[in-house]
């Protein structure tokens, strides 16, 4: 899943290339895909690009008609063209969900792999207008997210501290992948209770936080979408690699397997040498 890092290097991307030009087309091939229908997916047509932005996991491509908005989900990314293709899109028949033209002939596509589809499109006069986006809690770069207001919110929260991590309402844009990587940088249990936290532990928790975040956006700065799977992938330390050696201290990274998704961690570094229940309820192997 994009996370907030990718989804600033796919801005970033975009921003310097389609800043100032004109929308010529706006195609969707997955209708479920779109969430809005006031204002038209055709509003977008010949509607001038003023800026690229993002919020949480959510990109904005802001015009001058409406604002297009986009949420790539689990399995959703974007395919870039300096040259957009001539074929005709077939709905049903194709992994595209929407593809965008621009007046210089170039494009992109929003894909999704598999048969869950959770790509969600949206066409708004206001980025709020999006129900995910006024859900969100703060940005983890949001000057005024200090290590104060970090711990404002785990005040009595009875929440492992992977679920809270994760939750779109309390921190906008980490995700299950960056979610682990920080909890090996701050050597915590991703079963540990926020509310059981200490004043050390909140320090060491928002140093990791914003330290594997910077660090991620620095890696994903400047790189076109093709690359970005890769770089992210190249970067994690526990995320998805079970079974290899923890780079920190040589143990082996161990995984924790739910419905549709796992978390990876070390248990020399973060749970003292104890191996997690592989079972869904949330406790440690006595």
């Amino acid at each position: 899943m994009p996370e907030m890092p990718e989804v600033q290097g796919l801005v970033e991307f975009l921003e310097g290339r389609i800043t100032g030009l004109r929308i010529t087309r706006a195609t969707v091939a997955n209708i479920a895909a779109l969430k809005t229908y006031d204002p038209p997916i055709n509003a977008l047509r010949e509607a001038s690009v003023i800026g690229v932005s993002r919020h949480g996991k959510f990109v904005d491509v802001t015009t001058d008609a409406a604002h297009l908005v986009f949420h790539l989900a689990k399995a959703g990314w974007l395919r870039w063209y300096d040259a957009l293709p001539t074929t005709i899109i077939k709905p049903g028949r194709t992994p595209i969900a929407l593809r965008v033209a621009f007046a210089d002939g170039s494009g992109f596509d929003l894909t999704e792999a598999g048969t869950k589809k959770s790509l969600a499109v949206y066409v708004v006069r206001e980025p709020s207008d999006v129900p995910g986006i006024a859900r969100l809690g703060p940005d983890p770069f949001d000057a005024a997210f200090t290590r104060d207001a970090f711990a404002a919110l785990l005040v009595n929260r009875r929440t492992q501290i992977k679920g809270l991590l994760r939750d779109q309402a309390v921190i906008a844009g980490i995700g299950n992948a960056y979610s682990d990587e920080i909890l090996h940088a701050a050597r915590m249990s991703p079963y540990a209770l926020a509310a059981s936290l200490d004043d050390a532990d909140i320090d060491r928790l928002y140093a990791a936080m914003l330290e594997t975040l910077h660090d991620a956006v620095v890696q994903a700065s400047g790189k076109p979408p093709a690359d970005l799977k890769d770089a992210k992938r190249r970067g994690m330390r526990v995320h998805g690699r079970r079974g290899q050696a923890c780079p920190v201290c040589g143990d082996t990274v161990r995984s924790v397997f739910f419905a549709d998704n796992s978390l990876e961690y070390c248990p020399t570094c973060q749970t003292g040498g104890k191996t997690l229940a592989d079972r869904r309820l949330s406790r440690l192997l006595k």
